[in-house]
């Protein structure tokens, strides 16, 4: 996606600007833990198919899955390239209650930070969500942060066989379900429709 820039080229910030590695790698997820159906959305925030659900689809599934109890989704970084990788862990080191909105901040202005200066349209973006500059370098210089991501990724390509973003694994059903698919089909998929 033209994202060159280096993260190792960023200045090393104090680990102190950063949640504690646990929290900011904790599950992200939206719904009743209770609900009967429980989604694995795995994203890369640099995938149009991925902005495309986000934007298109996914405010029905909230309104009418995820708001209404029957389904718990769980958002797993499948990061794509470099600038997916400095997204998903700028994202990760929010708090946990913010995590949606940048997000979804960052699918609906994919378009303009999907470039070589994706780090300063990075930071200038979580600065906009309220994230201090120093957190954003101290998120993008952590190495152990981005490991867990990377290992979160592979964890999904060997137990889901992940090959494509968005993919969707409904109940831990395989194989996964992959495209910016529908509403119609999502509920279908979840058993609901």
């Amino acid at each position: 996606m033209g994202a060159t820039a280096s993260l190792a080229a960023l200045p090393a910030a104090a680990q102190s600007a950063l949640p504690p590695l646990a929290e900011m790698l904790a599950e992200r997820s939206l719904g009743n833990p209770e609900a009967g159906v429980t989604v694995q959305e795995f994203f890369s925030l640099t995938c149009s198919h991925c902005a495309a659900f986000h934007n298109d689809t996914f405010p029905r599934v909230k309104a009418e899955l995820i708001d209404t109890g029957k389904v718990r989704l769980v958002w797993r970084d499948f990061p794509l390239d470099q600038a997916a990788l400095a997204a998903a862990a700028i994202a990760r080191a929010m708090p946990a209650e913010r995590y949606e909105a940048f997000i979804g901040m960052l699918f609906r202005a994919q378009a303009q930070w999907v470039r070589r200066s994706f780090i300063e349209d990075l930071t200038r973006l979580a600065a906009l969500a309220g994230m201090p500059r120093a957190t954003v370098e101290a998120a993008l210089a952590s190495e152990a942060l981005q490991r867990g991501i990377l290992e979160g990724r592979l964890a999904a390509e060997q137990r889901f066989r992940i090959e494509a973003t968005p993919s969707f694994v409904f109940n831990d059903r395989t194989p996964a379900v992959s495209g910016a698919i529908g509403f119609e089909r999502f509920a279908r998929e979840a058993g609901l429709g």
